[in-house]
């Protein structure tokens, strides 16, 4: 099989690319970001001739086109994700999320290639049925408040891939729930596990917005793949909508915790946790949400996947990553790791 996948060095895409070279799948990648993430495959000997590394952007569409001609599958993972964007960046999350996406169902109609497109938890906004089911309504925040035009443009994906689907294109939409694991964002960055990690590696005590009661399913990578893969493969998926995540429901307070302890620091020393107000922290154009858990009920009938990894096993195994990856620390990070 021929698979392509946009933003293929991101995150989510370096390890979804990975897994079907080693189903024995070809694999064509187009993205804006550095080779970082792909490095260690790139120049892999036993997928030479089936990787191809295209530098570009979801926003061409005539390059998509002619990339989409190559391929059986396509998974749609490019976007500007990441809570600075959001405040920082609205027209930037609106362009390439909602443009974006429709050169990319538009040139898959054109060349008949069925398409999984990579949406989000930040669908279901503000809403309080939880934990959240596919079809359920969606509460969302005023458009005056930046925070609430990633879930927009999202759900303007989302529609379109349903409207391209009443065309006659196979279309399926996938929901993540908080993905981590190694090759997650650099430190400091987007998420709150990557921020926590910078502030571990240099031995800062860990920022806590509000008291840290806001709940999250935080899902590990390899169980995200595996539903990600299942999505493309399983036919009947095709037209439908897919929660990935877990359903264990973990607080930001207890994932600082769990954090604490892979560093080898006391959970309960008040020294190790500082909390903040949120207007400190992302000023005042974000909401938050206090409860983001899935229903994964479709996940694990349809596409047969069953969650495997728990945090603590997860936490573990991308903290070490990120201890021994020189190419996603800053030079402060390694002095404080020697210190140890």
């Amino acid at each position: 099989m021929r698979v392509l996948i946009t933003g293929g060095t991101g995150f989510i895409g370096s390890h979804l690319a990975q897994a079907f070279l080693e189903r024995g799948d070809s694999v064509l990648v187009i993205d804006t970001a550095s080779t970082a993430k792909v490095l260690d495959f790139r120049n892999n000997p036993a997928y030479a001739g089936r990787f191809q590394y295209v530098k570009g952007s979801v926003l061409d569409y005539t390059l998509l086109d002619g990339m989409m001609r190559k391929a059986d599958l396509c998974y749609h993972l490019a976007a500007v994700v990441g809570v600075e964007h959001y405040v920082d960046d609205p027209f930037g999350v609106l362009d390439v999320n909602i443009n974006g996406t429709q050169n990319v169902l538009r040139a898959a109609f054109h060349n008949d290639t069925k398409v999984v497109f990579s949406s989000t938890s930040e669908i279901y906004g503000k809403s309080t049925k939880v934990p959240f089911k596919e079809y359920e309504e969606r509460v969302l925040g005023p458009t005056s408040i930046d925070r609430w035009c990633y879930s927009t443009s999202k759900a303007a994906g989302e529609h379109f891939a349903f409207a391209y689907a009443k065309f006659g294109l196979p279309v399926v939409i996938l929901r993540y729930f908080n993905v981590y694991g190694p090759k997650l964002d650099k430190i400091d960055r987007g998420r709150v596990l990557t921020i926590f990690m910078g502030q571990l590696l240099r031995g800062e005590p860990l920022t806590i917005v509000n008291e840290g009661r806001q709940t999250r399913a935080f899902t590990y990578v390899d169980d995200a793949i595996r539903a990600t893969m299942a999505c493309g493969l399983v036919e009947q998926a095709v037209g439908g909508i897919f929660n990935i995540g877990t359903d264990r429901e973990t607080t930001i307070l207890e994932l600082a915790k769990v954090m604490l302890k892979e560093f080898g620091k006391n959970p309960e020393d008040p020294k190790n946790i500082v909390f903040k107000k949120q207007e400190e922290v992302y000023g005042k154009s974000y909401q938050d949400i206090d409860r983001r858990v899935p229903d994964v009920t479709r996940m694990k009938t349809i596409l047969n996947v069953q969650p495997q990894i728990s945090l603590e096993e997860g936490v573990h195994k991308t903290c070490e990553w990120f201890k021994r990856t020189e190419n996603f620390r800053e030079p402060y990070a390694a002095a404080a790791l020697e210190k140890k």
